[in-house]
């Protein structure tokens, strides 16, 4: 700021005002800006975006219906998802010929579908657990293309973990999604894929939120 300073003229007259030009200290500014643009290169480079990471099947063209390969109905987890956190689940397939499955109401917490998940997967999931440590703790040391290769090959050769189909209704959000699939990768299941929902599982979670669960397969009508 400009500032006034006042001279006497020693003769007993008036005092003069005497005038500075005015000046701005643009150190502190400069020291601020440079703690600026540190601030911003450190969050950038610490703020990177998550990336979900989903391996999908290859597309066979020339692979017929009668070519694909059958799901056992033992190993079938049915997950539905229906918004507002609400999870469903049953085993097996609703078919006609079978007693209808009952859905049962879960959620995402560690107590809901994961517990499921987890006692089903006990195995495979114990199995990938101990040898991560493994490497964690340096008792083995391998290349990550090797640690992920002997991963794969220990989800192929599971043959009792569930075969999870995640099926989303019009109410289920994105959210519910990817919080589903993050179950998948913490559990380590081997086999889960993402399919439509179906009509008569609409009608299972309708009926089952208005407290009078399906008890036999429904008529559908064909429009």
């Amino acid at each position: 700021m400009a500032q006034i300073e006042t001279k006497d003229s020693g003769k007993g007259g008036k005092k003069r005002a005497k005038k500075h030009s005015s000046e701005i200290d643009m150190t502190p500014m400069v020291d601020l800006m440079c703690l600026l643009i540190t601030f911003f290169m450190l969050t950038t480079a610490f703020a990177k975006p998550k990336v979900m990471v989903i391996t999908m099947p290859e597309k066979d063209k020339d692979q017929t219906i009668k070519d694909q390969p059958k799901i056992s109905a033992e190993r079938t987890l049915n997950i539905l998802l229906a918004g507002n956190d609400e999870v469903f689940y049953y085993k097996g397939q609703p078919t006609p010929e079978k007693p209808m499955p009952q859905l049962v109401k879960s959620d995402f917490s560690k107590d809901g579908i994961r517990k499921l998940l987890l006692n089903w997967n006990r195995d495979l999931f114990t199995k990938i657990t101990e040898y991560r440590d493994k490497r964690l703790t340096g008792e083995i040391i391998v290349a990550d293309s090797t640690f992920n290769n002997t991963i794969k090959e220990m989800k192929l050769d599971d043959k009792k973990g569930p075969i999870v189909l995640i099926k989303a209704d019009s109410a289920a959000k994105y959210r519910d999604i990817v919080n589903i699939i993050d179950e998948m990768a913490i559990t380590n299941i081997a086999s889960y894929a993402i399919v439509d929902i179906g009509q008569v599982e609409v009608m299972m979670i309708d009926a089952t939120k208005a407290g009078t669960p399906l008890i036999k397969y429904p008529v559908i009508k064909v429009k």
